[in-house]
């Protein structure tokens, strides 16, 4: 992502791995898991006409922590073995934007691990810092990257341009995120700016300044309407 031509990278110049779809290896990743005895927690956010689906891997004990408008309308479904399901009635906002930047803080309160999907989630998703690049600038040079350059917002040109609706992590670094995402916006709505892409734009900043230990661009992130890279 960020360049032209064929070339896949499979690493950062920092050195954390890239996944792509042919370079992942589930099995792998699921068996280092159930060796740890890992736990996740998933937070999905399908407010007003913004739904998810819950795919998420095969083994780790998984508990979906649901924030919706419309708790009435969450089916009650029989869930696999490991997995559970807590359903959290959240305020309804008119602006998508805020609906998004609202989550940071309600993530924030759960300490948890977050990511909103469209297809199956895996295992790949649960490192220490893990962020996804987002698939319409896999291909376009950093130049067109929409990084806020608002002279009040500004930063600096970041290493690639990331997806803000699916990340994941530890649980101090995903706090440490979402609390910078939160509180950075709640200080531009005191100081009268808002940042080009709202919350994501402050996200991308976070990983400019703290760079992510795994890159994800599989499946599940591509968007109904665009080609694979």
């Amino acid at each position: 992502c960020g360049q032209q031509g064929t070339e896949v990278k499979t690493r950062t110049s920092w050195n954390a791995p890239i996944v792509w779809e042919l370079t992942l290896h589930p099995d792998l990743y699921d068996r280092r898991h159930q060796e740890a005895k890992t736990t996740v927690a998933l937070t999905v956010f399908p407010v007003g006409r913004f739904a998810s689906l819950t795919c998420f891997l095969e083994y780790p004990p998984v508990t979906f922590y649901v924030f919706t408008d419309q708790p009435e309308k969450v089916p009650n479904i029989t869930l696999a073995p490991l997995r559970h399901l807590k359903v959290i009635k959240v305020e309804r906002y008119s602006r998508r934007q805020d609906i998004s930047i609202m989550r940071m803080k309600t993530i924030s309160e759960i300490i948890e691990k977050s990511s909103v999907t469209t297809s199956l989630m895996g295992a790949s998703a649960l490192g220490e810092s893990v962020a996804v690049l987002h698939v319409y600038y896999c291909k376009l040079p950093k130049t067109q990257f929409t990084y806020d350059r608002n002279p009040k917002a500004y930063m600096t040109e970041g290493d690639y341009y990331y997806y803000a609706a699916v990340f994941g992590g530890s649980c101090d670094k995903v706090k440490a995120l979402v609390d910078y995402c939160y509180l950075s916006t709640m200080e531009d709505k005191l100081n009268n700016v808002e940042a080009l892409w709202h919350d994501e734009s402050h996200f991308n900043k976070f990983f400019r300044l703290n760079r992510p230990n795994d890159l994800d661009q599989t499946p599940e992130c591509w968007a109904v309407n665009k080609h694979k890279p």
